[in-house]
């Protein structure tokens, strides 16, 4: 007798997917919208890592002037317009992104705006039914031509603020940042600035965590890449400048794993103790042990977001024979305890994920 249709099991249900639309006019520049796509597919990766199946994830549709879905592209641009999977392809428009065009000048700008209000309508239009709306630099024209953002914030290059503000008076500026998150607006000033936006999208559309790890990936950080050879090859940047300072911070890059001596940091250095601990106090308002535990806790963090090794074995790594006084100092410096920042900025799969079946 076949099971009833109530005792068979039920499917788990899909995960929610966070579509982009991003509109291609001729006179787009489009890097800057593949390199949005890369990050979004970055994050996507992230999220596996880290959930598995079962996560969130981002999609993305390139469009035409018309609003129409661009036609496959030829390799190796294919992978900007086939979706990832056909749920994607399916899922509801959640926000759109308006890229930087081509124009020389301000009146350049205006007589692109000028072709384009058919675009500004569907975006009032969307951002009427709730859809996030993303630019980049004079993209904002096409936004602000919707009439829908009065009263808004927008972020701007610099050039571009003075015929902004005498287009659209009721917007208003962000001035000396990068990115504005205003309600359903997002807008960056350049496009290196597009990793801000990928991450802010990242926060709305998958949650801060997902954002946080995103951020550790896709944001500039010379400490942790330092921190990242040390831990991989027990190595050290070698200093600059032959200088007291540089002469013990290089010291203590080479020796994290170890004791901690003034004595024979001095030594290195090659001054007394005193004169080092003045040159710390004058240069870095901090004192050479607790520049240690910053370099230290660098190198914690990396090892805690790339590495399977347990707290323990990293505080030893670290130079900390107490695992102990490893979490109070980390806690001190990070604000969480190991465990937790592992939980948030983990950046691969957990434990159980890596079984092999052997046939």
């Amino acid at each position: 007798m076949p099971p009833s249709p109530s005792s068979l099991p039920s499917a788990p249900p899909k995960p929610p997917v966070f579509r982009v639309d991003i509109p291609l006019l001729p006179e787009s520049a489009a890097g800057s919208a593949l390199q949005l796509i890369d990050l979004l597919r970055g994050a996507n990766l992230l999220a596996s890592q880290r959930m598995g199946a079962q996560a969130p994830r981002l999609a993305w549709r390139l469009l035409d002037a018309e609003g129409l879905p661009l036609a496959p592209l030829p390799s190796p641009l294919a992978a900007y317009t086939a979706p990832d999977d056909k749920d994607a392809a399916l899922a509801p428009t959640r926000a759109l992104f308006i890229p930087s065009f081509h124009a020389p000048d301000i009146p350049a700008i205006r007589a692109v705006a000028a072709r384009h209000q058919a675009l500004s309508r569907q975006l009032g239009i969307a951002l009427d039914a709730g859809q996030k709306l993303l630019t980049m630099g004079n993209g904002a024209w096409l936004a602000a031509q919707s009439g829908r953002l009065n009263g808004r914030q927008a972020c701007l290059p610099w050039f571009y603020i003075a015929g902004f503000e005498r287009d659209f008076p009721s917007i208003g500026h962000s001035l000396g940042q990068d990115l504005s998150d205003d309600g359903p607006w997002m807008s960056c000033a350049l496009p290196s600035n597009v990793n801000l936006l990928a991450i802010a999208l990242v926060h709305q559309a998958l949650g801060p965590e997902l954002a946080a790890a995103c951020e550790t990936v896709m944001t500039p950080d010379h400490q942790r890449a330092r921190a990242a050879l040390q831990a991989n090859a027990q190595q050290h940047i070698p200093a600059t400048r032959d200088s007291t300072l540089a002469r013990a911070i290089a010291w203590m890059e080479a020796h994290l794993d170890q004791p901690y001596s003034l004595d024979r940091l001095a030594e290195a250095a090659s001054v007394s103790t005193r004169t080092l601990l003045r040159h710390f106090q004058q240069e870095l308002s901090q004192s050479p042990l607790d520049h240690l535990h910053g370099l230290r806790c660098a190198r914690a963090r990396v090892m805690l977001e790339v590495t399977l090794e347990s707290v323990p074995s990293i505080a030893v790594a670290c130079g900390y024979a107490d695992p102990a006084a490893f979490r109070r100092i980390f806690v001190r410096y990070t604000g969480m305890a190991p465990s937790e920042y592992r939980k948030r900025h983990a950046l691969r799969a957990p434990r159980r994920r890596w079984r092999v079946e052997v046939k």
